[in-house]
């Protein structure tokens, strides 16, 4: 029975891991070989798409994407970190309701918030803006990011943070020298998905951005255009702006799987 479900697991891998590996292999033909039908598996392989895609102006959308990504992520846990900590370790008065909040926030669809937001940015004249969208990274990551803290803070033995405060550790120190080594999986974890979230984020990057400030996933959607879809171009960029997402998580794995595995075995 053991093998019937190892056979089956391997089956649903290859299943999910076929177009990743079509759209890799597509990256590297040409255009021509690209949009026969059926594809050509055995086409010569060039990097003609790879060279087209950055040659064609991808530096800046990936600096803003990565700029965005990175300073959300930054921001976020240094504000959910401490806020995780009043919610579990040192919880205040009606913790459930200020969890409920948070959560009741990521219930409203994103497209109703599009057109206040729109013309927030307008009159800030923050629009086209980086500074802007990172913040409002901030905003969609932080609810999620304070209820995954919460609940990985809440493993951190209490006798130990009392020793820390006996010896007259204040909080900052608590929180830098006790508390985070202990959480780091979780950290990491909730870095990784806030980073991935931000990331792949297209709908406000699409309307609130345009020349300077645009990302890479609105950079990518450039690519399908009145003239066609250049099939070869689209998926090496797709190559290209999936790699930090892959890079992130097989970096972070260990600490990921530690991460949001903590608390399911008691």
């Amino acid at each position: 029975m053991s093998r019937i479900w190892g056979v089956l697991a391997w089956f649903a891998g290859i299943v999910f891991f076929a177009p990743v590996a079509w759209m890799f292999l597509t990256s590297l033909h040409s255009e021509s070989d690209a949009a026969t039908n059926p594809p050509s598996i055995a086409a010569p392989l060039t990097l003609d798409g790879y060279s087209e895609f950055f040659d064609g102006g991808a530096w800046p959308p990936l600096l803003n994407s990565f700029s965005a990504s990175i300073g959300s992520t930054i921001i976020v846990l240094l504000l959910a970190i401490p806020a995780a900590y009043a919610l579990s370790i040192k919880p205040v008065e009606k913790w459930t309701d200020v969890l409920f909040f948070f959560l009741s926030t990521k219930m409203m669809p994103v497209v109703a918030a599009l057109l206040p937001i729109y013309l927030i940015a307008q009159f800030a004249g923050m629009l086209d803006n980086i500074s802007f969208l990172t913040l409002l990274y901030c905003s969609m990551n932080l609810p999620i990011a304070v209820w995954l803290m919460r609940s990985f803070l809440s493993e951190v033995p209490r006798e130990i943070l009392e020793a820390a405060s006996i010896d007259g550790a204040g909080l900052i120190t608590i929180l830098r020298r006790v508390v985070a080594p202990i959480a780091m999986p979780g950290i990491a974890a909730t870095a990784l998905i806030c980073f991935i979230f931000s990331w792949n984020e297209l709908l406000f990057a699409r309307v609130l951005t345009g020349v300077v400030a645009g990302t890479a996933p609105v950079y990518l959607t450039g690519f399908v255009t009145s003239q066609g879809l250049f099939l070869a171009k689209v998926c090496a960029a797709a190559v290209v702006v999936s790699l930090p997402v892959l890079i992130a998580g097989f970096a972070a794995q260990d600490k990921l799987v530690q991460g949001l595995s903590l608390g399911a075995v008691k």
